[in-house]
């Protein structure tokens, strides 16, 4: 479904992504593990096409100069050049760190701003999947978004993600700033939507412990280049990335 083909990322001399590759088959649940600063976040820019925006974007200000090389494949086609729009109408939806909501808005009002592509009906059909992923987002149904805890604000993100309607769903960091309790509801759901969708996901995290072993396959990327591989439960079995990551 993707193919990712020796990826490099440049801003100005400062190298983000080194010669990265990788894959993704339709239905699956893959990551990639790196710490702070490893270039997770540059990789999901670069397959949601928001690094293209951001060079657009420096450009005209006169700012750093971003360069983008390798090739970027999705369902067969070359979507290297390809708009962030134009990527969302295929059904490619990111989902940003640090849960981007409109904080004015209550939380119903959240998710039909992200379906705005979408008919009424499936819009319906994805506010129901979202409130029966997460049951205690029905009582705040109509409060401000910005009222929200942090892991409610990460819930109705995803959520306002899925009413997109994604083939595939990036997910960059979900887990960041939550509380143990609410990474173990935002994995399941993760996985729930994994199981009763078919949406394939691509999740990037530097907390791995939560995720790790229920992933089909994984990537270790430090300083921008894969330094491992393999799947999910191998990983999480291996000394270098529990010495890494688990501090054990």
């Amino acid at each position: 479904m993707l193919q990712v083909k020796n990826l490099m990322v440049f801003f100005e001399n400062a190298l983000a992504l080194n010669d990265f590759s990788m894959e993704l088959q339709a239905k699956e649940l893959r990551g990639v593990i790196g710490s702070n600063s490893a270039g997770k976040t540059t990789l999901m820019n670069a397959l949601s096409g928001l690094i293209l925006d951001m060079k657009i974007k420096e450009q005209r200000r006169g700012g750093e100069r971003i360069t983008v090389l390798g090739q970027i494949y999705y369902e067969g086609k070359e979507i290297t050049h390809l708009t962030p729009p134009d990527r969302v109408q295929q059904g490619i939806i990111l989902c940003r760190e640090r849960h981007p909501i409109f904080p004015e808005s209550d939380v119903v009002e959240n998710l039909k701003i992200a379906g705005y592509l979408r008919p009424r009906r499936e819009i319906r059909e994805r506010m129901a999947f979202f409130f029966s992923l997460f049951p205690p987002m029905k009582a705040h149904r109509k409060m401000r978004a910005g009222f929200l805890s942090g892991g409610e604000q990460q819930m109705l993100s995803l959520g306002m993600a899925l009413v997109a309607r994604p083939k595939l769903l990036l997910l960059d960091e979900p887990l960041l700033g939550l509380s143990p309790i609410f990474q173990k509801e935002l994995v399941g759901a993760i996985l729930q939507i994994r199981g009763e969708t078919g949406i394939t996901i691509l999740v990037c995290e530097q907390f791995a412990r939560p995720i790790l072993s229920r992933l089909d396959f994984a990537y270790v990327i430090e300083n921008g280049m894969l330094t491992l591989s393999g799947k999910g439960p191998d990983l999480m079995e291996n000394p270098e990335v529990r010495a890494a990551y688990f501090g054990v």
